[in-house]
């Protein structure tokens, strides 16, 4: 059942009214009594959906939703200790045996 609103048009005095849809509109102002209310049009309020069957992403294609698995599966098993590395970590330096800096010596 929604919540209309209503305003006296000639005291104006405003107020809220929970009716079903079916309801009569309301003409007589609890304030002042004369017969001049109006009911004004509402923002409404937030439709919230309950249970399955209301989300895009359940009317997905098996094809996207597997792809999704795959992708969502091989994150995971990339976060596991001994495992590779990602692609975007850089290799560790490998230490080169230091250059001799003495002068070869001479053959006689």
């Amino acid at each position: 059942m929604p919540t209309y609103n209503y305003e006296c048009q000639g005291c104006g005095h405003g107020f809220e009214e929970f009716q079903s849809m079916s309801a009569k509109v309301l003409r007589k102002c609890p304030s002042c009594g004369k017969p001049q209310l109006q009911r004004l049009i509402g923002k409404g309020a937030g439709i919230i959906f309950k249970g399955g069957g209301f989300y895009e992403t359940d009317y997905r294609k098996e094809s996207y939703q597997r792809d999704q698995k795959a992708a969502k599966d091989s994150e995971t098993s990339s976060d596991k200790p001994g495992e590779k590395a990602p692609k975007d970590a850089k290799p560790a330096k490998e230490a080169k045996p230091a250059a001799s800096k003495k002068k070869p010596e001479k053959a006689d």
